[in-house]
């Protein structure tokens, strides 16, 4: 477990969390109707993550202002700086400063067209500015429709492209998609797909109501339960939520909401109908002229670009943490281990794991000094033999295993560390099948010529016994695979 926040309390009354390090990695979708409380989830979560992460909103209806004042974001007004934002937004990652990009005053078709800027400019920033970002969306069936919607085409391709690359594409750039909607119907599937982690509140609708229950994996007739949420309460699941569905209701908040429902008000006093007549029927004030669309001032981008690169005080980072060798390397051990455990670091390519790797020693603050991709792969090797067999009985034999495989290229580097592995443990050999899967791979085949390429380096003999079990012997090690 990493980083944790608390978002509120679970079921039971137990306090439930997020994983704010697997949350980088995973990204989120909230879904609930109008007043059920969506704003307020991710309120509490930009909150609870403040100072620990950089946050980015994109915030249509002007809800998440407030943070500001309390929190020390920087409100970017987008009808004043609309021309600017690309420029913006590149040095917001530069700085790594928490903003909030306000979109009210912008018509719908400018709202699509802003969002889709500033969002472009984060994500085609340079890979050094590549830092753990959480990039908030509220009201994401607005930029990313699955059907045409207000705005016209070219805004609308704009600001989908821009999300999908949000949502797709973020997280090796470090973006971290969280995208919060009122209807799963009207947001465009190959957006909500990529999240991993749901929060799920309030809905009427069969179809949202389907669509939740399929993606927490619930059966359709368990998705009745999200017409009798309360307010402020969600079904959460997700790598960085639980493992199982979770009913969770938000906890308070510090800032206000500009978004709180109405409330009851009692009328003015009753008139006589005549008095009423002219109360009503009085001529007006003349129309004012329409707003004219006026290009920034410098002196108000000069301000946007000086707050941006001289952050306030309270939200600057504290230095790193001083680690002995001895920790470092434990916590190195610790994100390895984390990787290792995900469903799908199998299937996925040394290089893609390492990017994943060097994110989270960024989260951790490592500094610079991290693993390379080569390095990082025969960590990962070893991790992975160790793991598959946890139980050495020659634990010198296998540091001299680890030293010797460090002459091999990558995938013969794992074929022997995984064979050696075994023969320190005391098993049998692994048939050809566990050997191709242990370096990704589904050819048997394969791992029969990469077994044919060490015995022809010397460095392992295949033999079989009376019974036809295969046997792997280390002359340079002198042990070998268990008959």
């Amino acid at each position: 477990m990493g980083r944790s926040i608390d978002i509120g309390a679970g079921s039971l009354g137990a306090p439930a969390h997020i994983d704010l390090e697997e949350l980088l990695a995973t990204r989120l979708l909230v879904q609930g109707n109008s007043g059920s409380g969506k704003s307020h989830l991710l309120r509490r979560l930009l909150e609870q993550s403040a100072g620990l992460v950089q946050q980015i909103v994109i915030d249509p209806e002007g809800d998440f202002v407030s943070l500001a004042r309390r929190y020390g974001h920087l409100v970017l007004d987008a009808a004043e700086c609309e021309r600017d934002l690309a420029a913006i937004a590149a040095r917001v990652r530069a700085h790594r400063v928490s903003v909030v990009l306000n979109l009210e005053e912008l018509e719908v078709d400018a709202q699509l067209r802003a969002a889709a800027q500033f969002l472009g400019a984060l994500f085609d920033a340079d890979r050094a500015l590549w830092y753990p970002a959480l990039v908030v969306v509220d009201e994401a069936q607005l930029f990313a429709p699955a059907a045409a919607s207000d705005g016209s085409d070219e805004a609308r391709r704009q600001s989908l492209g821009a999300m999908t690359n949000l949502m797709c594409r973020g997280r090796k750039r470090g973006l971290a998609g969280v995208i919060a909607t009122q209807r799963l119907a009207k947001l465009a599937k190959n957006v909500a797909a990529e999240a991993s982690n749901f929060l799920m509140g309030r809905t009427f609708l069969d179809i949202d109501m389907a669509r939740a229950a399929d993606l927490l994996g619930m059966e359709r007739r368990q998705a009745e339960i999200f017409r009798d949420l309360q307010r402020g309460a969600f079904i959460g699941l997700g790598p960085a939520i639980s493992r199982r569905p979770l009913r969770v209701s938000i906890g308070d908040v510090e800032t206000a909401d500009r978004g709180a429902a109405p409330k009851l008000l009692p009328l003015p006093e009753a008139h006589e109908a005549e008095a009423l007549q002219n109360l009503i029927m009085a001529p007006g004030a003349p129309a004012p002229a329409p707003r004219m669309k006026r290009a920034p001032k410098p002196e108000l981008l000069q301000e946007i670009f000086s707050q941006i690169e001289t952050p306030a005080p309270d939200i600057i980072a504290a230095p790193p943490p001083e680690l002995t060798d001895e920790e470092r390397e434990a916590v190195i051990e610790e994100i390895i281990g984390q990787i290792v455990g995900e469903e799908k670091a199998a299937q996925q390519a040394a290089e893609t794991l390492h990017r994943d790797f060097q994110l989270r020693c960024r989260i951790r603050r490592l500094g610079p000094n991290t693993p390379d991709t080569a390095e990082f792969r025969r960590r990962l090797t070893i991790f992975r033999a160790k793991e598959k067999f946890p139980e050495a009985l020659d634990e010198a034999g296998w540091r001299r295993a680890v030293d010797l495989a460090a002459r091999l290229p990558g995938d013969l580097q794992s074929v022997f560390l995984y064979l050696s592995r075994a023969a320190v443990a005391g098993q049998p050999c692994p048939d050809d099948a566990e050997i191709a899967g242990f370096f990704g791979s589904a050819s048997p085949s394969r791992a029969r010529r990469m077994l044919g390429q060490l015995e022809q380096s010397e460095l392992i003999v295949a033999r079989t016994d009376f019974e036809q079990r295969r046997i792997i012997a280390f002359p340079e090690l002198g042990f070998e695979t268990a008959a």
